[in-house]
């Protein structure tokens, strides 16, 4: 673009009022979502945790409700003809000039996308018209407010314990803690353990983040402890122990707890930012491999994260060769899943028609998966990235693929040119199904193996249930083993609330002929669930049955089901722990089963493979 031309091009009232409103919208979606956040401080305060839950829920639909608010007020002011390519294009640059001194303009840009593809068809995402790359940087953006991004504490000057009772009593919560010096001295112990502060190097250094991470019923201090050339990730997570006075719970040293504290597996922690790219570079410098899309994610900053995420997608596609094709596995009954070879994650397509016994509805598939976004996912169910009219490049499409496709899912389908665009899909980490990966150990002999798998698959569902969630269909096939060796729900077709479930034992048979009849003679409810037919379809494997009773027999009872339904419907919220049992300070449950830890044998091959 010329000098002369550009005074020129930028000479559109409208378009100035357009770029105006869409910023106007994104900075009340922003100060609603800081809002939202900073109540989570409160709702910690209190123990008030059917509350925070009700809030964290409740952030998820911020986004959509503020796209949907600037839409409306842009078609009603302007009509069609007003809105041609010239417009659109005079906005895009207006839009740019209002974002050079914003704190939030990675958001904003994205929100910008949202509302133009609700307005234009796709044929207008391009470049000139949308944000397809950031245009303004992000880097070295300053904060206004009192508090920096994070602060800096120096062990060498005052010593460790007292810089770490600084670090702990400048969140200023507004709770008692049971015995902080006590607390403050085991966080000191352990950090002297892990990472050598203990040496008084004159470089050491705790950089701290500002807000505290709130996530169920923890608040979490995260940071990175320097000690001279090396840095080191640390979390502390904050609880309140029965008495309702605060804790300090653990420190998370392993930067691979660390990683599994923020998983694509858990739902958004609510945090205060009022730059939120440079608590993501933070963040990442404690995860280096975790992409920026996923830390925008768990930010719950969902939006940013599935633009991050599309815009590497597409970085893949123009340099990797390898064909789409349909995802190892059982087929599924409504969903289509293929896959990229090199690229990891799968791609699901919910299909037209469902053979029985499914029955079922595509708008019924997508409350669930809706029910699931909105839910708190507890390390334990995988989350997903919805998108509308993705297109691919055709020729990438193996013939197998493309006939599936066009048999199961003919409606989604459209084949424009060289592209095939699919009207409407999930996207979610690739993980390897549960049922091939016991396979595999069963037919490799390695009795390691099976056990891990059935004991994560145990607790898997332990944790589901705790957070009032009945998978519905437990078969192997619906779950997937992570690279950190996790066992993961992510087949939501037939997932209900516990609480809607009416958990009953089998009749016992009123003669012979009840005892020999091929259908059950009892009536069977919609929501009715015998928890002792479980082991006939799960259990037929001798090795898999000899874990499973070892570990999970309990699962097999109406009473164990029945007792964390009256719970949940009591009001009680239970604690779910994203970190193991063995590193924490206080209040263990020694009836808890231990989880296995990242230095077992068996989690480092895994993890190695």
């Amino acid at each position: 673009m010329t000098q002369a031309t550009f005074p020129k091009l930028l000479s559109s009232q409208i378009a100035f009022d357009i770029a105006r409103t869409i910023l106007d919208g994104f900075d009340r979606h922003y100060t609603l979502f800081r809002q939202a956040s900073k109540t989570a401080k409160t709702y910690f305060e209190r123990a008030d945790w059917m509350t925070a839950q009700h809030a964290a829920r409740t952030r998820i639909d911020f986004y959509d409700k503020r796209v949907q608010e600037c839409v409306r007020a842009l078609e009603d002011e302007y009509a069609p003809e007003d809105l041609d390519d010239d417009t659109w294009r005079e906005t895009k640059l207006h839009y740019i000039g209002l974002l050079t001194d914003h704190k939030r303009p990675e958001l904003a840009e994205s929100f910008f996308n949202s509302v133009c593809c609700h307005i234009l068809h796709r044929s207008y995402y391009r470049n000139d018209f949308i944000f397809v790359r950031p245009a303004v940087s992000t880097e070295y953006i300053e904060t206004d407010e009192p508090a920096p991004t994070y602060r800096v504490y120096y062990p060498a000057a005052d010593g460790l314990r007292f810089a770490l009772r600084r670090m702990v009593t400048n969140f200023q919560l507004d709770s008692p803690y049971a015995n902080l010096d006590r607390d403050i001295a085991l966080v000191e112990a352990r950090m002297a353990e892990h990472f050598g502060l203990h040496e008084r190097e004159p470089n050491q250094q705790l950089h701290v983040l500002s807000s505290l991470f709130f996530r169920n019923k923890a608040a979490y201090i995260v940071g990175r402890a320097i000690n001279g050339a090396r840095e080191h990730p640390f979390v502390v997570p904050i609880l309140h122990d029965r008495a309702g006075r605060l804790v300090l719970d653990a420190v998370l040293t392993d930067p691979e707890q660390v990683v599994l504290l923020f998983s694509f597996t858990r739902a958004y922690f609510m945090v205060d930012m009022e730059v939120p790219s440079a608590f993501v570079q933070f963040l990442r410098s404690l995860m280096p491999k975790k992409p920026r899309s996923e830390i925008y994610t768990v930010l719950g900053l969902q939006k940013q994260g599935k633009t991050l995420f599309y815009r590497d997608f597409l970085q893949h596609l123009q340099h990797s060769s390898d064909s789409f094709r349909s995802a190892p596995g059982i087929r599924g009954l409504v969903m289509l899943v293929f896959e990229l070879p090199s690229f990891p994650y799968v791609f699901k397509v919910i299909k037209d028609f469902y053979p029985a016994p499914k029955e079922t509805t595509r708008a019924r598939i997508k409350e669930k998966y809706l029910l699931v976004k909105h839910h708190d996912r507890v390390g334990r169910m995988a989350d997903t990235l919805e998108y509308s009219d993705v297109a691919f490049p055709l020729s990438r499409f193996d013939e197998e693929l493309l006939a599936e496709l066009r048999r199961f899912a003919p409606s989604l389908v459209e084949i424009e040119g060289d592209r095939i665009i699919i009207k409407h899909l999930y996207i979610e980490r690739r993980m390897v199904p549960l049922n091939i990966f016991l396979d595999d150990a069963q037919r490799s002999g390695n009795d390691e193996r099976v056990e891990h798998a059935i004991f994560e698959y145990g607790n898997a569902i332990r944790d589901l249930v705790a957070a009032n969630i009945f998978p519905g269909d437990m078969l192997y096939k619906n779950f997937g083993v992570t690279r950190h060796g996790r066992v993961v729900f992510y087949d939501y077709d037939e997932i209900e609330y516990l609480t809607d479930c009416n958990f009953r034992d089998i009749p016992q048979p009123r003669n012979e002929e009840d005892e020999m009849a091929a259908e059950p003679w009892y009536p069977i409810g919609k929501h009715d669930v015998f928890p002792e037919q479980f082991a006939r379809f799960l259990l037929g494997h001798p090795k898999i049955r000899a874990a499973f009773m070892k570990h999970h027999a309990a699962l097999l009872t109406r009473v164990w089901w029945q007792s964390h339904k009256d719970r949940i419907l009591a009001g009680e919220v239970e604690d779910i722990f994203p970190y193991p049992q063995h590193i924490r300070f206080h209040h263990t449950d020694p009836s808890s089963p231990a989880l296995p830890t990242p230095q077992s044998h068996y989690l480092e091959t895994l993890h190695n493979e």
